[in-house]
């Protein structure tokens, strides 16, 4: 398994680079502050349609959740951007048992209050034009490998140009209370009725 890696000098370069990219390439980014629990660690699905969407989280988190960013990516993402596992992200390397041992560390990082886990549900990053955000399997596996002491949050991230030359980034953030008895099928409908809320908020702005 591909884990991330700790230098405070990288983080911090990295940290500052990414408010400076987000305010050089977007008209806005802007998104909703909710209240969370500072004793839980925070489980963060998001929908993923472009190479800004962990920056745009990892953003979020600065700005709302304050906690330290962990992200599972796919082994290729990890490979090319070498930066992103000084940013707390992680991947397996291999198919099969790494991949379950990724799945079950991702999970034991929820047992830590202070973390915040984000996870791609789709398991890659698809149009922004889908009517519905699927959810691999695996989701199940990291929830189920932890002490189920954690906060799920939704982040839907849509983009408009609204007469600007510069796209506007909006990201709708939810919390969601979870139920006793979970399942992946609810995990999705539920994330769906974010999404769909989500869309239905873009498309009244003017």
């Amino acid at each position: 398994m591909h884990q991330s890696r700790k230098s405070p000098v990288i983080y911090k370069i990295f940290s500052w680079y990414i408010t400076y990219i987000i305010k050089r390439d977007f008209s806005a980014y802007t998104f909703n502050a909710i209240d969370t629990d500072r004793n839980e660690a925070i489980l963060l699905f998001s929908n993923h349609f472009s190479w800004w969407d962990g920056f745009l989280m990892f953003q979020l988190n600065k700005a709302v959740f304050k906690k330290k960013f962990n992200v599972l990516v796919t082994s290729e993402d990890y490979a090319k951007h070498w930066f992103l596992k000084y940013l707390g992200a992680f991947a397996a390397d291999t198919r099969g048992k790494d991949v379950v041992e990724t799945l079950n560390y991702a999970g034991h990082l929820l047992n830590d209050p202070d973390n915040l886990v984000l996870m791609f549900p789709q398991g890659k990053s698809c149009s922004s034009y889908v009517s519905s955000i699927g959810f691999e399997k695996g989701v199940m596996q990291v929830m189920n490998s932890s002490k189920k002491k954690f906060q799920i949050v939704f982040a839907v991230t849509l983009s408009d140009y609204f007469g600007r030359r510069k796209p506007e980034m909006t990201t709708y953030v939810e919390k969601w209370e979870a139920e006793e008895y979970m399942s992946l099928q609810l995990l999705k409908s539920e994330y769906n009725k974010h999404y769909n809320r989500a869309l239905k908020s873009q498309n009244s702005k003017e």
